[in-house]
């Protein structure tokens, strides 16, 4: 009887605990999911329709970049060497922006950070677009409100000749969706 009453202590113990450290689980999740319902009100970028801020800035071979110049669809993808999640997207922009039927001219890829860390990313990036180099806060994050990574965005000229995000949501496993009738967009004059 003594064994009997010992393991039912010991159990009665066991659930107790799981129970108090359960309790600690649901309240933690509760904070999270009232953090990331502060952070989704917050836009993370430009949404569809919105204008594109003014940008002068010039690409890593020294291009020069300006919003005015962008005469067509443009693919605008934005990473971090920091970002897990970028190191997995990126492949996969890479692939996407290869079908663009601008090719590398309708492409405009971005790394926010330090230029040493950026490399890996440039390298990869060159071959398939325009790349920009900033840190936090710099001319092309500015002008499409980027406050997260990764982003990918597409935009065009509307009808009044502004450049507006046409695109906010990218599908990356898709097709790119555009015929090569599609007149290329050209970056630079």
């Amino acid at each position: 009887m003594p064994v009997l009453i010992a393991v039912v202590a010991l159990v009665g113990t066991l659930c107790t605990l799981n129970l108090v450290l359960t309790l600690g689980v649901v309240k933690r999740l509760r904070e999270h999911t009232e953090l990331l319902g502060a952070v989704q009100g917050d836009p993370v970028h430009l949404e569809a329709g919105q204008e594109v801020g003014e940008f002068d800035t010039a690409t890593v071979l020294g291009e020069p970049l300006v919003s005015d110049l962008l005469s067509g669809p443009v693919l605008f993808g934005f990473f971090s060497p920091t970002c897990e999640p970028c190191k997995d997207k990126l492949p996969r922009f890479v692939e996407y922006a290869r079908q663009e039927p601008g090719g590398r001219s309708s492409v405009v890829a971005t790394v926010v950070g330090d230029a040493g860390a950026a490399s890996g990313f440039v390298a990869e990036l060159s071959r398939v677009a325009h790349v920009v180099v900033e840190e936090s806060g710099g001319a092309m994050g500015t002008a499409l409100g980027i406050r997260a990574f990764p982003s990918v965005l597409r935009a065009d000229r509307d009808a009044d000749g502004r450049l507006v995000v046409v695109d906010d949501d990218v599908a990356l496993s898709r097709p790119t969706g555009r015929t090569s009738q599609s007149s290329p967009t050209s970056l630079t004059k």
